[in-house]
C-alpha cells in the first residue's frame, strides 16, 4: 500500500484487502432501498439523487472500462468519460457513479436517451448532448479493495485520488438532512436524495444502509405489449407495462403520454421485432388493439400514485433503460 492508503488510521488499514480485478469489483454495485423515512440521527450523509444511469468505471493495466449496472460495456457511448479517467494521475481504481445529461439546469433522463444508443465515434461527436459523470464512491485503489472502509473514508480517498474537472464531478454530500433537506431538493426540481450511513461498508447488494428519498413517484417497468395508434398519432398508441411478482409478470396499466414523434417510431421498430402471439402478463388484459411482445424492454415511468388494485395513476413515459435487467423489475415498496 502506498500513497493515500498510508494516511489511514491503523484500524482502517486492517480492513483493507488485496483487490480482485477491477471489472470483477464492478460486476455487482450496491443498491439503495426506497424509503418513506424522513427523520435521521447523526451518522447519515445525504447526496443528490441524480436522474441518469448508474455506471462503474475501472482503470487498470493502462485501460479504462465503463460498465452499466447490468454489466454492459459503455466505453464507446461515453468516450469523453473514458478519456477523462485515462488522463488521471491515479492509474489503478474502480469507482461508482452516475452519468447524466442536463436540460434547463436540471438532470434530464429524456435528454440522456439521445446519447444512450450511440456507439459509433462519429455519431457521438455529432451529438449535441453533453454528459457529466458524477462519482460518489470508491471500491478499489492501487490494487487494494477498499470496500470495507467506512463510506466517509472512501469518499475522502476518492476526492483526493482523482482530479475533478468537466466531464467528471465529485458527488458532494450534506452531513445533516431529513424532511427539510428533501423539501428543498424537491423545490429545486431534483429527483430527491440518497441517504447513506456514513460508517457503512460497500456491499454488493441492495441495502438499508442506502435509502432513496424520492420527490415524486417513478420506477422502471417491463414492457409487455402496446396498442395501435389512433388519429394522427404514429408508431404506437400506448405501452402496456408490468412488474414481476411471485414469478409472474403483473400488469400495471398502459402509458400513452410522454412520447415525442421520434420515440414513438423508435419504439414501434423495437417492439415489432419482439412481437409474440400470446400475452406475457398474468391474467387477461382487455385491450382491443393490443400487440404482445417478449418482455425484453425496460421503461422508466413517472406516475402520481398506485391504485388499490395495483395500477398506475397518470403514468408518463420517460425513456427506455438498457442498464436494467427485465427479470429484476419488481414493484418498489417504501421502507419505513
Amino acid at each position: 500500500m502506498t500513497g493515500l492508503l498510508d494516511t489511514l488510521a491503523a484500524d482502517e488499514t486492517g480492513r483493507l484487502r488485496e483487490a480482485a480485478p477491477g471489472v470483477e469489483l464492478a460486476a455487482a454495485p450496491m443498491l439503495a432501498r426506497l424509503s418513506d423515512r424522513r427523520d435521521f440521527p447523526a451518522g447519515w450523509i445525504f447526496e443528490r439523487k441524480l436522474d441518469g444511469i448508474r455506471v462503474l468505471a475501472v482503470r487498470e493495466n493502462g485501460r479504462v472500462t465503463l460498465r452499466s449496472r447490468s454489466g454492459r460495456r459503455l466505453d464507446a457511448t461515453y468516450p469523453e468519460i473514458v478519456d477523462a479517467l485515462a488522463a488521471q494521475d491515479c492509474a489503478d481504481f474502480t469507482v461508482d457513479g452516475e452519468i447524466v445529461a442536463y436540460a434547463h439546469g436540471r438532470t434530464d433522463f429524456a435528454r440522456l436517451q439521445q446519447r444512450m444508443g450511440l456507439t459509433r465515434r462519429a455519431d457521438v461527436e455529432a451529438s449535441k448532448v453533453a454528459v457529466t459523470y458524477y462519482v460518489f464512491d470508491l471500491l478499489r485503489l492501487d490494487g487494494t479493495d477498499v470496500r470495507r472502509l467506512p463510506l466517509r473514508t472512501r469518499k475522502s480517498l476518492l476526492r483526493r485520488a482523482l482530479t475533478f474537472a468537466a466531464p467528471l464531478r465529485f458527488c458532494a454530500h450534506r452531513n445533516e438532512g431529513g424532511a427539510d433537506l428533501l423539501a428543498d431538493a424537491c423545490a429545486r426540481g431534483w429527483e430527491g436524495l440518497i441517504a447513506k450511513r456514513a460508517d457503512s461498508a460497500y456491499r454488493t447488494r441492495r441495502s438499508d444502509d442506502w435509502l432513496k428519498l424520492k420527490c415524486s413517484q417513478g420506477q422502471e417497468f417491463v414492457v409487455g405489449g402496446f396498442t395501435e395508434p389512433a388519429g394522427s398519432r404514429v408508431g404506437i398508441g400506448a405501452l402496456l407495462i408490468g412488474h414481476h411478482e411471485g414469478g409472474r409478470l403483473r400488469y400495471a396499466g398502459k402509458v400513452g403520454t410522454g412520447f415525442d414523434r421520434r420515440a414513438l417510431l423508435d419504439l414501434r421498430t423495437r417492439l415489432d421485432a419482439l412481437e409474440t402471439p400470446g400475452s406475457p402478463f398474468d391474467g387477461r388484459i382487455a385491450e382491443r388493439t393490443a400487440h404482445w411482445v417478449r418482455p425484453r424492454l425496460v421503461a422508466q415511468i413517472a406516475f402520481t400514485e398506485w391504485t388499490r388494485d395495483g395500477m398506475l395513476r397518470h403514468p408518463r413515459y420517460q425513456g427506455l433503460r438498457d442498464d436494467k435487467d427485465p427479470a429484476d423489475i419488481v414493484r418498489e415498496r417504501p421502507q419505513a
